[in-house]
């Protein structure tokens, strides 16, 4: 097909940055989310010495470093890549995989990323792209996925049980690139399941539902997991600490890391709030969202999901059932 696009892809990579009101955004895809402690630390000092000195993270577990100088995304991909964290720079925008995050599964996600990157053409793919590996993240909305044997195509599970889930997966991508047209997921492709169906295999009769399950804060046998207040984390903290990110915008850590700055129980007033970047980081934003969550958390009277969006457009908005509060230039309109 051709590879000329009728919406440009705007979403921002490690060196293709989005240029944001308060400088270079970059996104730096984590396939799996698992960061060595010197992985982290190169991250973390980037973000330090190039950026505004915190890491954002992201819905996909992946993380991003903002207030970048013009220029500036060069030096962090030399940074990156000697660590191992940019590995192709044709493909860096279609690595995202998402992993359930207490699983034994790193391995796998390796595998699938180092396959995908193989491909040529499927450095075409949009930076919306996602591959799910794991039960627990199999509800995320997965162009494609992996639970044991059994492989999902965009979010549901198509029937089809595999032997080779990691040419599954390219050979699906890669009907998918072929397929797509100007679509972003495969989901808006009209036939899109089916014709990945047919060309992998007969599909067997019994489904396995998709299904979320965020992990909550605290102690999980050897780790511990830290949840950061509203994604946002200062790069200051968790210097020589191997990390794995989560979805849910957590950290997971070994057991006895010192959690300052983080919440560590589920009872903490800021588990399951999130919020977009708000002024002054993006042009588009009404209001300070960030300021205006931290002040309501002192308010705070009843547990469950709450999401803050400065604008229409409500980025960064969880999937599932949320309470939303939306700038609207004169206060905020709550939906629920």
């Amino acid at each position: 097909m051709s590879t000329d696009r009728v919406r440009p892809d705007a979403c921002p990579g490690a060196v293709d940055v989005h240029q944001a009101a308060d400088g270079g955004l970059a996104r730096v895809r984590v396939p799996g989310g698992t960061l060595s402690a010197t992985q982290f630390d190169v991250l973390r000092t980037a973000a330090l010495e190039l950026g505004d000195g915190w890491i954002e993270l992201t819905s996909r577990a992946n993380a991003q470093i903002r207030g970048l100088a013009p220029g500036a995304e060069l030096e962090l991909g030399g940074r990156l890549r000697e660590v191992g964290l940019l590995p192709s720079v044709t493909h860096e925008r279609m690595r995202n995989i998402i992993a359930a995050p207490l699983e034994d599964n790193q391995a796998l996600v390796d595998a699938l990323d180092a396959a995908l990157c193989a491909v040529p053409e499927l450095a075409f793919l949009p930076g919306r792209f996602l591959v799910t590996v794991g039960g627990a993240v199999s509800g995320l909305a997965g162009d494609i996925g992996l639970v044991g044997d059994a492989l999902f195509l965009a979010g549901r599970d198509c029937g089809l049980r595999v032997t080779d889930p990691v040419d599954a997966v390219v050979t699906a991508a890669r009907v998918f690139q072929e397929i797509r047209g100007d679509a972003w997921r495969l989901s808006e492709v009209d036939g899109g399941v089916r014709k990945i169906t047919e060309a992998l295999g007969i599909p067997h009769p019994s489904r396995i539902d998709p299904a979320v399950t965020p992990v909550a804060p605290g102690v999980h046998g050897s780790a511990v997991v830290a949840g950061v207040p509203l994604g946002r984390l200062d790069a200051r903290l968790l210097a020589g600490v191997p990390v794995r990110l989560t979805p849910w915008r957590s950290l997971v850590l070994p057991v006895g890391t010192d959690t300052t700055g983080l919440f560590t129980s589920p009872d903490s007033p800021w588990h399951g709030v999130s919020a977009c970047t708000g002024r002054p980081g993006c042009a588009k934003s009404l209001a300070d969202v960030r300021a205006d969550a931290t002040r309501w958390i002192d308010t705070r009277n009843a547990p469950g999901r709450v999401h803050w969006s400065g604008c229409a457009r409500r980025c960064g908005r969880p999937a599932g059932d949320v309470v939303e509060f939306v700038a609207t230039g004169d206060g905020y309109e709550e939906i629920s």
